[in-house]
């Protein structure tokens, strides 16, 4: 059963149908969102995608991708913290649906994604950057953050310079306008 699961998300022309609908999904998905959001909720599913947003400027900032290996900033503690940030970014929409089933099966499917992803990831970074990433990956956790390095000193990197060569400005100034939009139209016009 999860081997059919794996293989739906990795299918190759899944996969692409899948990249060339995300935009209208995801626009779809808002404007669902925006007429069954709970107002209520709009403080917590706020905080905890801002906790999400957090992590992920905090690896926009520490990333140089597919030119060295990043093993600073967030990457200290997990090796993906990107994917766990966007977790938390999207899981604080969810939340505002007040619906613990809704939750679930984005927890469900978000991991399914991650995994499958991370994998088809770790096998193209080990051909770029070879026995430095084994290395790495056998010191580091792939999702749960090790929260006993928090001391080490490269936890402390952040690059404003990366931050802004990654677009991570960009992914903070749509995460605010979704917000604010979202908030506009609960309170002003439902």
């Amino acid at each position: 059963m999860l081997q059919a699961v794996h293989a739906v998300f990795n299918h190759p022309v899944a996969r692409k149908l899948f990249l060339r609908l995300r935009y209208l999904l995801a626009l779809a998905l808002l404007a669902w969102l925006a007429l069954r959001a709970d107002a209520a909720l709009l403080p917590l599913g706020f905080l905890v995608s801002l906790l999400g947003e957090a992590i992920q400027l905090w690896s926009f900032a520490s990333l140089v991708k597919n030119e060295q290996l990043t093993a600073r900033g967030p990457y200290v503690l997990v090796r993906n913290p990107m994917y766990l940030g966007r977790f938390f970014l999207i899981l604080g929409a969810v939340l505002l649906l007040g619906n613990g089933y809704v939750t679930v099966a984005y927890a469900v499917l978000y991991y399914f994604y991650m995994v499958n992803r991370v994998q088809r990831e770790e096998r193209r970074l080990t051909e770029l950057l070879g026995r430095p990433y084994r290395d790495y990956c056998a010191r580091v956790n792939r999702f749960l953050p090790a929260f006993g390095r928090l001391f080490d000193p490269a936890v402390r990197f952040f690059d404003w310079q990366v931050l802004w060569r990654n677009n991570g400005h960009w992914n903070l100034l749509a995460m605010l306008l979704f917000y604010a939009a979202l908030y506009g139209y609960v309170v002003y016009f439902r």
